[in-house]
């Protein structure tokens, strides 16, 4: 028998042709080429100022079931009809809720800084230290922005507000971290806490041009859409640089993923408080009935001009413009890249600020008067989340307690990585507990809950700079929650079945003493573990 000479028969140009095939379908992805294991892109968009109050067309049913919670078949609630108020026309968010899941219990910090830095870095706000508006997130906190880029290769980019920063007071710049310190590598938006206005506002720019810790200042250029004219109008400017840089991501590296982190502005009032700090947002961008509430009190469109349009039907206007633009950006998605992730998300409740035109809650919410944005109320906390995406079945919903610092772990879990359990603390000498919990068992429906009903809990905190500093915080598990403000003693806390009040209308009486709290069937264990997290978990254990 002749033996086969192995190094003449690779040699032979049919086999090696074989072997080339062969090695080729073994490296390559299921489905037999290089796109079809591409990593999935993931858009982030953040409303502001947009509480649940403001997105209960998005959960049908919602206000009816609270409506008979509370009304004469119920808990016989004086003042239940106040339930069922006018929320804004959101069409697009709507429709983009039932192609995907929406979650019904979902917290978020009572502030637009606090939250974001809790997004970015799985962290309850004690331990990220941003616990109102003007304070910054160091650059030593670990973002999972950094991670998508440097462990994925993702693309990252991020349009419009970004508020992580700090303020700019004393001529000292921006002292916490930019942009492109948290890992994009373009940033197209604003860093401040408000816009000056809606259509002159500072246009701040970081690329490949500029260091990490700098940025350009440029006038708001003029951008349109499809449907909408030209305009400095930042909502539409915001909308348009997402749509083009998403674009030029499948145009340019199609088997590259990206991260988009889209913040709108609205419906946050200006920092410009005359003639009014709400706007009357461009035509093109409303609704017809929209378009006719603004007519019929005389607002004048593309303006701060309200005419005889209260605060209400402005920020009313105002969401349904970001709903509309909205829809422009999802019609992109899903002609250029539909199995993209897609999360949206309010960063905290709707505002209640105790002056003319600017208390916004007209729906939902019984309870109103110091509540709101700002507080540790469901009212100050409680924001809208839908997702969808691929394996997202539609049409579903979940009632498992969630919160904004869940999307750390949830997006790095969607783009293949594995997310850190401890990340670093603020001036990076240490470890920190990652607060987050994946949510992906859920997306994927195969499982109900993340967190155990009773030891599992969220926190809120707020100190709040609009009320001589206010310290509030609360924290809850499945069912009850504990809200204390200024200290955590029986006096100060507020104690709620939010299963059976999930407005706060009716608070529990506290335990004396948590000296025998029982056991997790009786109200008072709940109380005593609640209380004691705020204790040792809040920033009232730091002092601040």
């Amino acid at each position: 028998m002749k033996t086969l000479d192995l190094r003449s028969w690779r040699r032979t140009p049919l086999i090696v042709a074989l072997l080339g095939s062969l090695a080729a379908q073994a490296a390559a992805p299921a489905g037999g080429n290089r796109s079809a294991a591409r990593r999935p892109n993931i858009l982030l968009i953040i409303a502001d100022d947009v509480g649940l109050d403001m997105s209960t067309t998005m959960y049908p049913g919602l206000i009816e079931q609270l409506a008979r919670q509370y009304g004469p078949e119920g808990l016989k609630h004086p003042r239940h009809q106040m339930i069922q108020g006018l929320p804004p026309a959101t069409p697009n968010l709507d429709k983009f809720a039932r192609q995907g899941l929406v979650f019904t219990s979902v917290w978020a910090e009572p502030f637009c800084s606090p939250t974001r830095a809790s997004i970015l870095t799985g962290l309850f706000a004690a331990k990220t230290n941003v616990l109102n508006y003007t304070d910054p997130l160091t650059q030593h906190y670990t973002s999972f922005v950094q991670r998508l880029r440097d462990e994925a290769g993702y693309s990252t980019g991020l349009f419009g507000k970004w508020h992580l920063a700090g303020m700019p007071g004393n001529g000292a710049g921006f002292p916490g971290m930019k942009p492109r310190e948290a890992g994009f590598e373009v940033f197209r938006g604003n860093m401040h806490a408000a816009l000056k206005t809606y259509w002159d506002w500072d246009y701040m720019v970081q690329d490949d041009s500029t260091p990490a810790n700098q940025w350009r200042m440029e006038r708001p250029p003029l951008k349109s859409l499809p449907g909408i004219a030209p305009t400095s109008y930042a909502a539409v400017v915001q909308t348009a640089d997402a749509v083009e840089w998403i674009t030029r991501q499948e145009a340019t590296r199609p088997d590259k993923p990206w991260f988009t982190w889209l913040a709108f502005n609205l419906t946050h009032a200006t920092a410009q408080q005359q003639p009014s700090q709400m706007a009357v947002p461009n035509a093109d961008t409303l609704g017809a009935a929209t378009t006719a509430e603004m007519k019929a009190c005389k607002g004048i469109f593309g303006s701060h001009e309200p005419g005889m349009c209260s605060g209400e039907a402005m920020n009313r206007a105002m969401a349904n413009s970001m709903d509309t633009l909205i829809g422009k950006l999802l019609e992109t998605i899903d002609r250029l890249a539909p199995d993209t992730y897609v999360i949206y998300i309010g960063d905290n409740g709707t505002p209640m600020y105790g002056r003319p035109n600017l208390d916004f809650i007209e729906n939902m919410y019984i309870t109103r008067k110091a509540r709101g944005k700002g507080t540790t109320y469901e009212s100050g906390a409680r924001v809208p989340l839908a997702i969808r995406g691929p394996g997202i079945g539609a049409g579903r919903s979940s009632g498992e307690f969630v919160d904004a610092v869940d999307l750390f772990p949830t997006i790095l879990t969607l783009a293949g990585l594995t997310p850190p359990t401890q990340v670093s603390n603020g001036d990076g000498s240490g470890k920190l507990q990652v607060d987050g919990v994946s949510l992906t068992p859920i997306l994927q429906g195969k499982a109900s809950a993340v967190r155990d009903p009773d030891r599992g809990y969220l926190m809120t905190e707020s100190l709040n700079l609009m009320t001589n500093s206010t310290r509030q915080v609360a924290a809850r598990n499945a069912t009850y929650k504990v809200l204390c403000t200024e200290k955590v003693e029986p006096g100060a806390c507020e104690f709620y079945n939010l299963t059976r009040d999930p407005l706060e209308e009716f608070p529990l009486d506290k335990p004396a003493s948590c000296d025998a709290p029982g056991t997790a069937a009786e109200p008072r264990w709940h109380y005593c573990r609640l209380a004691g997290l705020l204790r040792t978990e809040s920033f009232f254990a730091t002092g601040r």
